[in-house]
Parts: C-alpha cells; sequence; structure tokens
C-alpha cells in the first residue's frame, strides 16, 4: 500500500517558511511607515517618542506643579530656604504695605522654643498663618519662624499643598505637633478649624468651639507653653456674605462669595488691604500640670474654654482699640 500522505517533515518546514514570510512582510511594512513618518530633513534622525513615558512624565509633573527642583536645605516637614529666601519680599510686602500689620506682646514668648501658640482664625486660604509666621520670625530674638497648621482639605489640593509646605504649613494633626513641639519649634494652631475660616461676615470675631481639649492635651503632655494669640483684620480681608454649597464638589467645603467675588471673577480673589493688628497674650498658668492630667476629661473642658476666652478677650481689646476696618 502506498502512502500519498507528506512526511510530517515537509509540513514543518512549510510551517516555518510561513512563519518566516510573514516575519519578512511585517519587517516591510514597519520599515515602510517609518520611512513614511520619520524621513525627510531635520526630523530623519529623529528619536522616537516613548508614549507611555511621556504620559508617566507629565503626570508626576502636574502633581507637583509649582515646585521646583528640590533643594538641599529642605526640612522633614518641608520648609524649604530657598523657597522663602524668593517669597520674602512678598510676605514682607504684605505684612508692611499691604496689611500694615501691628504686632505686640512679644515678651510673652519664651526665648526659644518649643512653644505653642493658638489663634483664632478666618479666610480659606491661610493669610493669618503666614503673616503671624513671618512677624514673629522678623521681630522675636530667637529668629524662630513658627510652622502654621494648615486643614487637612487644603492640604490635599495639588496647587496649593507644596507651595504652603516649603512656607512652614504643616498639615493640622496631633502627631505633628508632638513633633515640632519635640524638637523644639514654635506651633501656630487655628482651634476652630474650618469652622472659624468658614465665619460669614456678620458673625466675625466670634469666636466657635475648639474641640474637644486635643490642644491644651498636646500642651500637658509635652510640657510646651500655651500662648494664647488675638488677630483682628483678618476676618475683613475676605468677608464672607454668605456660603455657596455647589451640587458638584470643587475642592472646597463650599464657595464662598463675598463683596467681590464671583463679582470680579479671579480678580475677585484677592484679599482687602485692612488693617491688622494682633496681640499675643499671657501664656496659660499649666505649671502644676503634668502629662498625667491629659486624661482628665472634666480639666481639658475647663482649660479649654479658658483658653478660648483668653484668645477673645485680646480680639475684643483690640476691635476697641483699632481706629477702622482700613486704618
Amino acid at each position: 500500500m502506498v502512502d500519498d500522505e507528506p512526511p510530517r517533515e515537509l509540513d514543518e518546514q512549510a510551517g516555518d517558511a510561513e512563519l518566516i514570510a510573514v516575519r519578512e512582510a511585517l519587517d516591510d511594512l514597519r520599515r515602510e511607515l517609518r520611512a513614511r513618518f520619520h524621513t525627510g530633513g531635520e526630523y530623519a534622525d529623529a528619536p522616537r517618542v516613548d508614549w507611555n513615558e511621556l504620559f508617566i512624565s507629565l503626570r508626576r509633573r502636574l502633581g507637583t506643579l509649582g515646585m521646583s527642583e528640590r533643594s538641599g536645605e529642605v526640612d522633614e516637614f518641608g520648609m524649604d530656604e530657598v523657597v522663602l529666601r524668593r517669597a520674602r519680599p512678598l510676605l514682607d510686602f504684605l505684612y508692611d504695605r499691604y496689611w500694615r500689620v501691628e504686632l505686640e506682646g512679644l515678651e510673652h514668648l519664651p526665648e526659644k522654643g518649643p512653644c505653642l501658640l493658638v489663634a483664632n482664625h478666618s479666610g480659606l486660604l491661610p493669610y493669618d498663618g503666614l503673616m503671624l509666621a513671618h512677624g514673629i520670625e522678623r521681630t522675636h530674638e530667637s529668629g524662630e519662624r513658627p510652622r502654621f497648621f494648615v486643614a487637612d482639605w487644603l492640604m490635599t489640593l495639588p496647587f496649593v499643598q507644596p507651595y504652603l509646605a516649603r512656607l512652614g504649613g504643616v498639615r493640622a494633626c496631633r502627631e505633628n505637633a508632638e513633633r515640632l513641639l519635640g524638637a523644639g519649634r514654635f506651633v501656630l494652631v487655628f482651634p476652630e478649624g474650618v469652622k472659624g475660616a468658614a465665619k460669614v461676615f456678620r458673625e466675625r470675631y466670634r469666636l466657635k468651639r475648639f474641640g474637644r481639649g486635643g490642644v491644651i492635651r498636646v500642651a500637658l503632655e509635652t510640657g510646651a507653653p500655651l500662648v494664647p494669640v488675638g488677630i483682628v483684620g483678618a476676618e475683613e480681608a475676605h468677608p464672607i456674605l454668605f456660603k455657596w454649597r455647589p451640587p458638584i464638589r470643587m475642592g472646597l467645603p463650599f464657595v464662598p462669595v463675598t463683596p467681590t467675588f464671583p463679582m470680579l471673577g479671579p480678580l475677585g480673589a484677592l484679599p482687602l488691604p485692612s488693617k491688622w493688628r494682633v496681640r499675643i497674650g499671657a501664656p496659660l498658668q499649666l505649671e502644676r500640670l503634668g502629662p498625667d492630667d491629659a486624661q482628665d476629661e472634666l480639666l481639658l473642658s475647663r482649660l479649654t474654654e479658658e483658653l478660648r476666652a483668653a484668645i477673645q478677650t485680646l480680639v475684643d481689646a483690640e476691635l476697641r482699640e483699632r481706629a477702622s476696618v482700613w486704618g
């Protein structure tokens, strides 16, 4: 019987030949496409673009928009001496010429840290923290620049967080306060939080509740002096007439409606040149208390109200003494 089927070796050779032919055809097609899109003139030797790598690079750059390359002087919390040096002329202008800040009570601050300063709060952007930190750095004999705490929602904005951190802004939380005070730093906190920043104009300079005694607890556990601070003028820089909560979240707890925003568009976001007065008060008397007292909830509540009353007294005194909102 004669076997008419071709040997298996012939089938394998035919398959290899077809595969080789397909590869050669693909290579020819690839060369043809490259010749059509990459030949001629100055682009003949242009390198091929790796689109995946380009996308990753752009995404990384957008996430750090507004940041320069990190210098060797950036500390563990992100404050950058190079950025601060570049920003000081603008901060000096705001402090001396625009808001004409008057700072009193430096004698109540210790010669060196740690020190926990507690102030009333206003405005969605932390102009009050920037100005108070800048004023203490310029006028206190130690030259210490307090680290001012910033609300969580603000520190999550990609265009705001990097620059605030480089100017000394720190995410507001107990752990950061303990680390900074443990390192002997001046720390500036605003216990009113978003409630203080969101006050409408008719509620200006009436302090909101301070929460559950977190500031007092940190002061007792670290032994840092607790110094009240009253700030007047910041609430007129961005007077909020009412709050608009859009149906779509925009990264903000609300959209503030002021006399100039949104009527004037982007120009309406500029703060008004109100006159600022800042008074630092005497530290609270906590010398006879220790870390164990931080577990006494009734004591924490009482001391929190004392601290709030001390700041309200400073604010009321400055309101009585200023001539007008503008000077």
